[in-house]
């Protein structure tokens, strides 16, 4: 896969009945919030102003893929790190499954966070991997977020800084 063929947009009502054709259905809601919940993540960011934004992903003029990254409101599951500190959190990223394996989840992660930095300003970004979740756990490894030992449910917190 060619990965100037990658583009991020908006996701916005008129895409949003493509994204909901993602292939997903080998990943649960137990790992990755579906995308009606994203799209009401997506709202409720966008009606009260918080900063960040829900990426569609597309490869040339398929949508393959979703992910939200955004201003973290206050969670009491919150790491201790990031309390009082604002931050962005990472949510519902998911692929297409005919679309893993190849890089391409790499890509658009450090595409999504230039975005936000460029667009929003830099901060740390936090997120939430399910404890049993190791494939995307070693994915975030990878990609410079560290584990803490915070969980929200079953949800292990991971932490990335940004380069200094």
């Amino acid at each position: 896969m060619n990965p100037n063929r990658i583009t991020l947009e908006k996701l916005t009502e008129a895409n949003f009945s493509q994204i909901k054709r993602i292939r997903r259905e080998d990943i649960s809601e137990d790992f990755v919030d579906s995308a009606d919940t994203l799209m009401e993540l997506t709202l409720y960011g966008s009606e009260h102003h918080c900063l960040g934004c829900t990426y569609a992903i597309k490869y040339g003029r398929a949508y393959i893929g979703v992910l939200l990254l955004g201003e973290a409101l206050a969670w009491a599951t919150d790491p201790v790190e990031m309390q009082g500190v604002p931050f962005y959190r990472l949510m519902g990223f998911v692929l297409d499954k005919r679309c893993r394996g190849n890089g391409i989840g790499g890509i658009v992660l450090e595409m999504a966070i230039a975005d936000c930095f460029r667009s929003f300003g830099t901060r740390p970004i936090a997120l939430g991997c399910h404890r049993d979740n190791q494939r995307a756990a070693d994915f975030y490894l990878r990609h410079g977020f560290v584990p803490n030992p915070a969980m929200d449910g079953n949800d292990r917190y991971y932490l990335r800084y940004p380069e200094s």
